[in-house]
């Protein structure tokens, strides 16, 4: 019986402590290598999404464009994280960037390319997995967290990032 409680005294505070977090708890490095702690983002409404360059949303990469011109002055911060999860990366970080300002004149924060699910997994993803069920089922999931890290709703590859489904929340949490 002791035994027993323990365990679940150790599961409980393990549970605590995933929903205790919140995406200001993290950090990613960017694509050239710099350290990114995202805790100098509270107040400040984050779109998360995993990307791909040789993937058939790739396209999305110019509705991000277009909506981190948009929201520049809004504090609206984008994070692409590349992702070669399900093999349609390039696989290094110099062509993932090039690839991204050649083509859509990226401007927004682009990440490290990471794991985006299954054991190695970033901590940012396995943590939404872990406190929120949430997990990208292809490239181009986006996340939107509001301006204290919380998951507010997330979207599936078929989702522009500039649909009106998404900017509406964004303008709700702006």
């Amino acid at each position: 019986m002791r035994i027993l409680l323990i365990t679940l005294s150790v599961l409980l505070t393990n549970i605590g402590s995933i929903m205790a977090q919140n995406l200001h708890n993290f950090s990613i490095q960017d694509i050239d290598g710099n350290q990114i702690n995202l805790d100098k983002f509270k107040g400040k409404p984050v779109l998360l999404v995993n990307t791909a360059s040789r993937c058939g949303f790739t396209k999305q990469y110019a509705n991000l464009s277009n909506l981190h011109r948009e929201y520049l002055d809004k504090n609206l911060i984008i994070i692409g994280t590349p992702s070669n999860s399900f093999r349609q990366e390039l696989d290094d970080e110099k062509d993932v960037k090039e690839f991204c300002l050649v083509n859509y004149d990226t401007k927004f924060i682009i990440s490290e390319i990471i794991d985006v699910n299954g054991e190695d997994a970033h901590p940012i993803y396995s943590w939404m997995m872990s406190a929120y069920n949430e997990t990208p089922k292809w490239n181009f999931y986006k996340y939107l967290f509001d301006g204290e890290g919380n998951l507010v709703k997330s979207w599936s590859s078929m989702t522009k990032p500039d649909s009106s489904k998404i900017t509406d929340l964004i303008d709700d949490l702006i």
